[in-house]
């Protein structure tokens, strides 16, 4: 073996050798070999570094709508010290994985002719200025006949031009032509609200920006940022995990975070939940945050085998083998995981994917990955840590999507499995302004301490949406 130094040396003590040997011609003609060696390991070093910038600067482009570069990137924990250490005064306050009631029943002639009906009679009390009745008509006639254009149609008229809504009219009007791609009315309507709802869409993602920005500036070694984000952190898994079903409470919750000692009364399986959420946050936290780079299937694979570490070892961080049936959702066969995931990486790494509004691709890449379902259970619980590990890296905190909104939540996925995905992206982009207020209030000079962060404050009747601009029906071409 040569003694250890640089390449150099090494060099020039095999070249002493030959030419001590009188074979002066044979160390002339490996010069060029040298070199040769040595051009490479260079440009090898070079491409690296360019490979490297080149990666940071398509992420930069993420945030290229907002005017402005930003790097800083959001750590959901102020430190590992701060965490276990148990806070006295902190304010004590689940698709089993993506349960989703197929409520949109294949509708008989019976019903079609009873909604028809009382859409008529809506329509009658919507001229008679009932709309109170009116409403109450509408939505009975929706929810017999959930596919009828008409319905649909007329209901977004009403709700456009009585109750001001043209966010959710425009949601019925598509909904209309998802059904009737020709409905001359839905069509015009269509089109018609399309620019207010981009006009809405770009000023709750300003609205967003803004605020992030304002909680970027405050120093990390801020006292009540650092008590916000622990807070946040316990908040986050009470909530993830209650939408799967777990019963624990969020005092429950913190105390087995911190002390890992069991509490009477609850499964085992509730208890590894949290658990291993806890795991998968701080594997995120610790790994994927602060890298650039691309996300691969082994980072999702890596995050599942921590969920599911705790509960079903065996299960975790392996794609499933068999077909499972979700509500009113069939995902694909298990012969087609490999391939869809492999499929699904490449869009998540697109210069495409990459150039959308953080919250836009996160709520996408939370969407596709549920919709694939490629794990036998913790899809959900993956989907979200997934979302939220955009989020951090473009700077936002992690997204807090509330237990007790779970009905609006699994609404929104299945209104997007009928093929428009815009009302969940719509409600991603409500929790992640929400969560960012939390952090804003707790961190204000009037805040002494984080009981909002535990407060039930999402308003679903705000007007927020999401640009989709002309990719909405590209987006799930291969879903």
């Amino acid at each position: 073996m040569p003694p250890s130094g640089t390449t150099e040396n090494y060099v020039f003590c095999t070249k002493s050798a030959h030419v001590k040997s009188g074979e002066k011609d044979d160390a002339n003609a490996m010069t060029p070999n040298r070199l040769i060696v040595f051009l490479v390991f260079v440009s090898g070093i070079a491409v690296a570094v360019i490979g490297t910038l080149l990666t940071q600067y398509i992420r930069g482009l993420s945030t290229e709508f907002t005017g402005q570069e930003f790097h800083h990137v959001f750590s959901p924990l102020p430190s590992e010290s701060i965490l276990n250490i148990y806070d006295e005064g902190a304010m004590s306050i689940a698709l089993r994985p993506f349960e989703i009631g197929n409520s949109e029943i294949e509708s008989t002639a019976a019903s079609v002719a009873e909604a028809l009906s009382s859409l008529h009679l809506a329509l009658e009390m919507k001229l008679a200025g009932k709309q109170e009745k009116a409403i109450k008509l509408f939505q009975h006639a929706v929810a017999l006949a959930p596919h009828h254009p008409d319905v649909l149609n007329h209901y977004g008229e009403f709700l456009e031009h009585t109750q001001n809504n043209v966010i959710k009219a425009n949601e019925f009007y598509t909904r209309a032509l998802s059904y009737q791609p020709n409905h001359k009315s839905a069509l015009i309507n269509s089109q018609r609200t399309a620019r207010v709802v981009e006009e809405l869409d770009r000023r709750i993602l300003r609205r967003i920006d803004q605020k992030r920005n304002t909680l970027s500036a405050i120093p990390d070694n801020n006292a009540a940022l650092i008590r916000a984000k622990k807070e946040a952190y316990f908040q986050h898994i009470y909530h993830t995990v209650g939408i799967e079903g777990n019963t624990m409470n969020l005092a429950q919750t913190r105390a087995i975070v911190e002390t890992r000692i069991a509490v009477a009364g609850k499964s085992i399986d509730e208890h590894n939940e949290i658990l291993g959420l806890d795991a998968a946050m701080k594997y995120i936290n610790a790994t994927l945050v602060n890298r650039v780079g691309s996300i691969s299937i082994k980072d999702i694979l890596e995050i599942h085998r921590r969920v599911l570490g705790h509960v079903n070892p065996v299960e975790g961080g392996r794609f499933r083998r068999t077909q499972v049936y979700v509500g009113g959702h069939i995902p694909p066969g298990p012969d087609d995981i490999h391939y869809l995931m492999e499929e699904f990486a490449l869009w998540l790494n697109s210069e495409r994917a990459i150039r959308m509004h953080p919250v836009r691709y996160a709520a996408l890449a939370h969407y596709k990955l549920v919709h694939i379902h490629p794990f036998s259970d913790g899809n959900g619980r993956t989907s979200r840590l997934l979302m939220n590990m955009i989020l951090m890296q473009a700077g936002y905190p992690p997204v807090i999507i509330q237990k007790q909104h779970r009905h609006k939540y699994y609404e929104n996925l299945q209104i997007a499995n009928s093929g428009d995905v815009r009302p969940f992206v719509r409600f991603i982009a409500e929790c992640t302004e929400q969560t960012l207020d939390l952090f804003l209030w707790a961190t204000s000079e009037f805040s002494r301490q984080v009981p909002a962060l535990s407060q039930d404050t999402l308003n679903t009747d705000k007007q927020n949406t999401i640009i989709l601009e002309d990719e909405s029906s590209d987006d799930f071409e291969d879903d």
